[in-house]
């Protein structure tokens, strides 16, 4: 298997303008969270199919740019407004000059978009499933998906939030990948210990498995081994946006590979670390990211996070420790 869905239901055209001494320099690219995905999957060797809604004029942009990518896009298509950008950053900064929001689509298009992402899901084995930029689309389709798509033996990672977040979760999910500010992180007091009884809800309520991103503090994965941090070299940030996104893609990319879900996530963190250093999102080079792999560490952390979670012991340590958990030495296969 080397082969993967992504449920991207909205897609983004983006406009940005750039300094160039020149003059102005405008690029265009199809963006939105599910394209970042897919970028990043087809970068690390992926062979992605995207199932998509393409809106009006904006659609057909968005097709085209994916294609000479090299990204598969399975699209429903339809004439009214789709999602669009246009971000000034000439000063260095990102400042908004106009945002088209998608037009809400109709049952029929749903149902037609459902039933396109269920069996190219099914056929890959391995899906993701990634929100729209607003609330273009029911969160219900959600739960149905997570639920059908395991029904059919596909291994489904979530990278969502808010009620789109629960209503996948009523139907289960094998990885679910969220930062601590989506995990109302205002509430908390930052601890490991609290981070993870949090994430351990989680898993109370439907995740296989829970990867959580602190900004500069190591990542935490929860599943039934216990919890453990994982930990990557800190590079100056170009843009902050879309590391989330590449990390979810590197973790699915490892799964494709045949690794386990501790085991892809090293190279998820890879991939997630050196995506800041870039202003394309989803972007980088494939080399970089599997040459920084290595000085990704895996640590355990000894306590568990709830008494369902069974207590991590000295042989679980060891076997976390070896180069091929660590992603030290070579790559776990």
């Amino acid at each position: 298997m080397n082969s993967a869905t992504v449920f991207a239901p909205s897609p983004t055209l983006t406009v940005t303008i750039e300094s160039h001494p020149s003059g102005d320099d405008v690029h265009l690219h199809a963006g939105g969270q599910g394209v970042w995905q897919a970028r990043m999957l087809t970068l690390l060797g992926v062979d992605v199919t995207l199932c998509a809604l393409l809106s009006g004029e904006s659609g057909l942009v968005i097709r085209t740019l994916l294609e000479r990518e090299g990204i598969t896009i399975d699209a429903i298509e339809r004439g009214d407004r789709g999602s669009a950008y246009i971000h000034d950053r000439r000063d260095g900064e990102r400042r908004t000059i106009a945002e088209q929001r998608a037009t809400t689509p109709g049952r029929h298009e749903m149902d037609e978009l459902y039933s396109l992402t269920l069996s190219r899901g099914i056929e890959a084995g391995l899906v993701v499933l990634s929100g729209p930029p607003h609330d273009e689309i029911p969160g219900e389709i959600y739960h149905r998906l997570a639920s059908d798509l395991r029904r059919g033996g596909a291994t489904v990672v979530v990278d969502l939030a808010g009620g789109r977040l629960d209503a996948a979760l009523r139907g289960g999910v094998s990885v679910l990948k969220l930062s601590d500010e989506e995990l109302a992180a205002d509430e908390s007091d930052g601890s490991t210990a609290d981070l993870a009884e949090r994430m351990s809800e989680l898993r109370s309520r439907g995740a296989e498995t829970v990867i959580l991103t602190r900004a500069s503090q190591p990542a935490l994965l929860l599943d039934a081994e216990g919890l453990a941090e994982i930990a990557v070299p800190r590079f100056e940030i170009a843009d902050h946006r879309g590391a989330g996104d590449s990390l979810t893609a590197g973790v699915v990319a490892g799964i494709a590979r045949g690794e386990t879900v501790r085991q892809a996530a090293t190279l998820g963190a890879a991939a997630g670390a050196l995506n800041v250093t870039r202003h394309g999102l989803g972007t980088g080079h494939r080399d970089a990211i599997e040459g920084l792999r290595a000085q990704v560490s895996v640590r355990v952390v000894e306590s568990a996070a709830s008494p369902a979670d069974r207590r991590v012991t000295p042989d679980d340590l060891a076997a976390m420790t070896t180069p091929e958990e660590t992603g030290k030495g070579k790559a776990a296969r």
